[in-house]
């Protein structure tokens, strides 16, 4: 998606600030937040790329002056709310205003928060054979998807070198739009800093990112 979270090679933000012994969560609700969002995922409620494209279609502005988890939780809200496990009636009272909707899996006690918090597997059996081997040249495609994609803008429509095959995965462009696993082969592209940045770019900077086979073409 063409969106202001996705702010690789964007310029006037300022640099990476880290911070010194940055705990866990900077306020208890934050950690509710989290384990809603795992929660109603292990339920069947979305899977977590969808999850992922109802955060990046919050609001710009909202956005850029939102904490991580505040996030998490807008996107959270939005999402429950178009697919009928919450309205927005009920997010202003603050409580529910009638039976809620069933889910898929259920519910979950203290014994499964282990099995909840951790991701599941991704790697599936492939369709067909790998288009591309570890060497060649590829340019990524100069896409501009409405939806969710894993493909940064900055490098699209330039060229790189394969350097590692992770093989098939579920990918995540049709699974966010719940459309099925579709899987595809998934590569380590490495482009050189100054194709993607221009002449006054560091010569010796190497950008590597994971790219689904549909984001490439021979180059």
């Amino acid at each position: 998606m063409n969106g202001v979270h996705d702010m690789g090679g964007m310029d006037g933000f300022g640099k990476v600030e880290p911070e010194p012994n940055e705990p866990v969560f900077h306020e208890e609700w934050e950690s509710r937040v989290l384990a809603m969002v795992r929660a109603m995922g292990a339920a069947g409620a979305f899977n977590i790329d969808t999850s992922r494209f109802y955060r990046e279609t919050i609001p710009p502005h909202v956005y850029l002056s939102s904490s991580y988890y505040k996030k998490w939780f807008l996107g959270l809200e939005e999402m429950l709310i178009e697919k009928g496990y919450l309205t927005r009636e009920e997010v202003a009272a603050g409580h529910a205003k009638k039976p809620g909707k069933a889910l898929k899996h259920g519910k979950f006690d203290l014994g499964q928060v282990e099995r909840i918090m951790v991701r599941g597997k991704f790697a599936r059996p492939a369709p067909a054979p790998a288009k591309f081997k570890i060497g060649d040249r590829v340019r990524a495609k100069n896409i501009h998807p409405t939806t969710h994609t894993r493909l940064p803008r900055y490098v699209r429509g330039h060229v790189g070198v394969v350097e590692l095959n992770h093989g098939c995965h579920v990918f995540p462009d049709t699974a966010a739009m719940e459309r099925g696993e579709n899987p595809q082969w998934l590569y380590t592209v490495v482009f050189e800093g100054r194709d993607l940045w221009g002449a006054d770019g560091d010569p010796t900077l190497k950008v590597s990112i994971d790219a689904f086979e549909p984001y490439l073409d021979p180059a």
